[in-house]
């Protein structure tokens, strides 16, 4: 699949996928990368080191910010792929330089698939077992 560049940069990790908005600032908690949101359908999951796959951002532009505090520190994605990047989410990803990507079709993308960012490239290299 091809989408368009966000952050150019290559990722290779397990999906973490959610058809919700997810607020970085509020949503996630910055010291271990788990969705702290109530309700959530990702609620007690780690972003750490996942692709993490979701329609779009929410929320405060402290946001970006939390996102490249969890880059500093260790708790951040290791890839993000939207349906469409909203402002917060682009700003966090380049200023934390997580490979970025939208414009893509997340519907195909389950929790649990191998996939890979390669630039404005999606390649889903295994899929998990369903």
């Amino acid at each position: 699949m091809k989408g368009r560049i966000i952050m150019k940069g290559n990722a290779q990790d397990i999906a973490l996928v959610t058809s919700q908005t997810i607020s970085f600032y509020g949503g996630v908690d910055p010291n271990t990368g788990i969705i702290i949101e109530k309700g959530h359908e990702l609620q007690g999951k780690s972003v750490n080191g996942k692709i993490l796959v979701f329609p779009t951002g929410k929320g405060s532009t402290v946001g970006s910010y939390t996102l490249y505090r969890m880059k500093k520190s260790g708790t951040a994605p290791s890839g993000i792929i939207n349906k469409e990047c909203g402002t917060v989410i682009a700003v966090g990803a380049i200023i934390s330089e997580i490979p970025c990507v939208d414009l893509i079709d997340i519907s195909k993308i389950q929790t649990g698939d191998l996939v890979s960012i390669e630039n404005e490239d999606v390649i889903i290299l295994n899929v998990a077992e369903r």
